[in-house]
């Protein structure tokens, strides 16, 4: 069993996943698509934490708990333990960065960014120079400013000091906000259904998402579904063209995560939406072409 067909070479690109793995149940489902993905050379996988003490450390376990489920060997680096002013280390998730940024490769290389970008951040500050030689792919902020948070957001709420270095170093970017990233739905029942069957990794995927369902720390859900936010990273690495957007302004990050004008701002590509169904049937597919019954 497996995924059967080929892509030219020339078509490939190299990608580094960035992730807070350990944070809610989400980002397994990406770094699962993204390792299943032909197109994809991942070179390697950074654990990122998100604001609490040990939390990069668990992502770190989880990066290595899916790979063990999926029987895969990649590389995985230990990134920042905390935001970025409070964490003056350069983590070896940084420093495979900036290597891998300076490689001289064929392929493009893009980082896929899955919680906060401290690791990200600190590698532009350690060698400047990959500015102009990767592109970043971030699921994070309100989008276009001006724009009042709804509601903290998470991901650039968790080191916004570093979120507005990314915002204004005028590296490539490619940004998918919250309004973009909230609407990739499934329900639990077609998890159980769909992606349970699916060896030891599907059973962890459900497994780790009913888990999380069931916790004090899952109030936000809406009780049998979920919203699978990191998997646009891994689509739009994909194809680009797997969802709308338009060039803009890079918005401040405030305090409260609200999207405030700065006009000085480089100019960003922002995602206005994109197309759930491609998204998770990708997904899915590769899921059963790898490792469900047949």
């Amino acid at each position: 069993m497996g995924i059967e067909f080929k892509i030219p070479e020339y078509k490939k690109i190299r990608v580094i996943i960035d992730t807070d793995a350990a944070c809610e149940a989400d980002d397994p489902f990406a770094i699962v698509h993204g390792l299943l993905s032909p197109k994809l050379v991942v070179k390697g996988i950074t654990a990122e934490h998100f604001n609490t003490p040990g939390s990069m450390e668990a992502s770190y376990d989880e990066i290595n708990t899916i790979l063990r489920e999926m029987d895969m060997e990649i590389p995985v680096f230990c990134g920042q333990k905390g935001p970025l002013s409070g964490d003056a280390a350069v983590s070896e998730a940084a420093g495979f960065i900036v290597e891998e940024g300076l490689r001289d490769d064929e392929k493009p290389l893009y980082i896929l960014c899955q919680g906060a970008v401290t690791n990200v951040a600190k590698a532009l500050q350690t060698e400047p120079r990959i500015r102009d030689r990767m592109t970043v792919i971030w699921i994070g902020t309100h989008g276009e400013a001006p724009n009042e948070a709804p509601f903290r957001e998470f991901n650039a709420g968790n080191d916004i000091e570093a979120a507005n270095y990314l915002l204004q170093s005028g590296i490539e970017l490619w940004l998918v906000p919250s309004l973009v990233y909230g609407t990739i739905h499934i329900g639990i029942a077609e998890i159980e259904h769909r992606i349970r069957p699916c060896g030891k990794i599907g059973e962890h995927l459900y497994t780790n998402l009913v888990n999380y369902n069931m916790s004090d720390k899952a109030d936000w859900t809406q009780g049998e579904s979920w919203s699978l936010g990191d998997s646009p990273a891994i689509a739009i690495a994909l194809n680009p063209a797997c969802g709308h957007y338009h060039i803009g302004r890079a918005p401040l990050v405030a305090d409260d995560t609200s999207s405030v004008v700065k006009e000085d701002n480089p100019l960003i590509r922002i995602y206005t939406d994109v197309d759930s169904r491609y998204i998770l049937e990708d997904l899915i597919s590769k899921l059963n072409l790898r490792y469900g019954r047949r």
